[in-house]
Parts: C-alpha cells; sequence; structure tokens
C-alpha cells in the first residue's frame, strides 16, 4: 500500500491517505463533498504492515549482549 498526497481543487483541503495502486484517483472531499479531491504528485512513500520489518519488529528491542561486550563491561 502506498501512502498518496490529495489535494481539493474547490476547497483546498489536502491529506494523505493509503491507497491500493489500482484505486481512483478521484474521490469526494471529505470537507466540501465535492467530486473534486484529486491525487497529487509527490515524493514516493509507502507503509509497511505486516510483520518483520525493523517499524514493527526490532525498533523498541534492544541489541542482543555478546562475550566480547560482557568482557569489555567486566574490564570497565
Amino acid at each position: 500500500m502506498a501512502i498518496y498526497e490529495f489535494l481539493c481543487q474547490d476547497c483546498g483541503y489536502n491529506d494523505d491517505l493509503i491507497r491500493k495502486m489500482d484505486e481512483p484517483t478521484l474521490l469526494t472531499c471529505p470537507k466540501c463533498y465535492k467530486k473534486s479531491f484529486h491525487k497529487q504528485v509527490s515524493a514516493p512513500s509507502f507503509y509497511l504492515s505486516g510483520s518483520g520489518w525493523y517499524e514493527t519488529d526490532f525498533k523498541n528491542k534492544k541489541a542482543p549482549i555478546t562475550k566480547e561486550k560482557k568482557e569489555n563491561k567486566k574490564n570497565d
């Protein structure tokens, strides 16, 4: 899934939405309810879902302490 930037041509409301690549690019604006909410050309961005990614599985875990690290701590 990709994160796309959308902008309403009528009221100027903008938002970032997580969308599939094959979903329609023209949507109803959540603020003014007109069909003028268009996908903008912007830098690519994506959302990693599921497990096995740094953000979901490894970000808050500490690295294991190896024998070398233990020895260095004893010597300090």
